[in-house]
């Protein structure tokens, strides 16, 4: 990878966080619910980002740039376990089994949608 791919890793990787605490600040203010809504919005619509980079056939270095800095910083599993843990502890059980198998299925089929799409768009 030349300097200049690694310098826009870590400029896009910047752009993502920036861009998750923008999300997940957006979210909780309107949300005003205890579930970490905003945590699973980053990482439903990561995932959703990524399967239409993988539908739309993206590769290389704009791959490694736009899903590994961009969206690898945008979306966030360290947010997601410690949002679980924290509703786990104050005793809501149910929501943090909720938040782990809502954030795990639909990340998923996030990303099947988005890779049909992104091949749709290509006629792939």
């Amino acid at each position: 990878m030349s300097a200049a791919a690694v310098i826009a890793l870590a400029a896009l990787g910047g752009i993502g966080a920036v861009a998750r605490h923008l999300t997940v600040v957006a979210v909780a203010q309107r949300s005003g619910d205890d579930f970490p809504l905003g945590t699973l919005t980053v990482n439903l619509v990561g995932s959703l980002l990524l399967g239409l980079l993988l539908g739309a056939g993206v590769t290389g270095t704009t791959q490694i740039l736009l899903a590994g800095g961009l969206l690898g910083s945008y979306t966030t599993f360290s947010a997601w376990m410690a949002d679980s843990e924290g509703l786990a502890r104050e005793s809501h059980r149910r929501a943090a089994a909720v938040n782990i198998f809502l954030s795990l299925f639909a990340g998923f089929a996030a990303l099947l949608v988005g890779r049909a799409v992104g091949g749709f768009l290509l006629g792939t």
